[in-house]
């Protein structure tokens, strides 16, 4: 089978770094602390993941539970410069912690080494700003990950997730032929969203990421039980926002591009 795909586009956290996604998670309930004195949940902090940073913390704004809290506590919504205050208070302590979140998820270095392989690019989008990045991609690469390229939350000035700009901006600095030809994998809804509105194939990644919020100790201590149930919450989420494939982490990513290979081969596109 003569082979058509191009790139592969990773996300970051969740997905090639920081098994669970820990980082933004819980760095956004110390910033609501320290700005306002104002109790976040990690479960509420997780919810928008994927999106940029500060569009994250605009969409726990619109949250009915955190908003009820908020204006329980003081007396309006959230605001535009509540937004930007609690960004300002997010992304020193982002940059500061990012680096202990580096570590690569299990199966990374293999995977991208066999997409190489395969004459692939590795392109790579993030929810996080360029100053965060700037760090984590030090921390990566001192690792053994370097993408061919990584474009921002904050690169564009169209925007980010769920718009599918930052991948498109993938396709241009790599120099993709075919936009069918990309393959977009992430542990976020709006991540997937990306993808397909940039019109490619989507990778979903159930278990290394956000949605199920395990450490890397607590996948490798799971049950069986426990991980089918896993799993059963958190497809059908990716299923119904457009991802093509639902799989658990990206060690399992190899024979999916054989698939895709498949049906790129039969006609299909994404």
């Amino acid at each position: 089978m003569q082979q058509q795909l191009e790139a592969v586009i990773f996300d970051w956290a969740g997905t090639t770094v920081d098994f669970g996604s820990f980082a933004p998670t819980q760095i956004f309930v110390d910033a609501f602390r320290a700005a306002y004195d104002f109790d976040l949940t990690l479960a509420e902090a997780r919810g928008p993941m994927g999106l940029g940073k500060w569009q994250h913390i605009e969409a726990l704004g619109r949250d009915p539970a955190v908003d009820a809290r908020w204006r329980a506590k003081f007396g309006r919504p959230m605001n535009h410069d509540d937004i930007d205050h609690l960004y300002r208070t997010f992304l020193p302590l982002q940059v500061e912690r990012v680096g202990a979140h580096a570590a690569l998820i299990p199966g990374t270095l293999e995977t991208v080494a066999a997409l190489r392989e395969r004459g692939l690019k590795i392109g790579s989008t993030t929810g996080y700003p360029r100053p965060v990045m700037e760090k984590l991609m030090l921390a990566a690469a001192a690792n053994g990950y370097t993408p061919d390229c990584t474009v921002c939350a904050d690169d564009l000035a169209a925007g980010a997730r769920p718009g599918p700009w930052m991948a498109l901006q993938c396709v241009l600095d790599l120099k993709i032929g075919k936009v069918a030809h990309c393959v977009k994998v992430d542990d976020t809804l709006p991540g997937i969203a990306e993808g397909c509105n940039a019109g490619m194939w989507t990778v979903g990644l159930m278990l290394s990421g956000s949605p199920a919020g395990l450490t890397a100790a607590e996948f490798a201590a799971a049950t069986a039980a426990e991980l089918a149930a896993l799993r059963a919450r958190i497809a059908p989420e990716f299923t119904a926002a457009g991802a093509h494939y639902v799989i658990d982490t990206i060690a399992d990513l190899p024979p999916v591009l054989d698939d895709i290979e498949r049906r790129l081969a039969q006609g299909e596109r994404p």
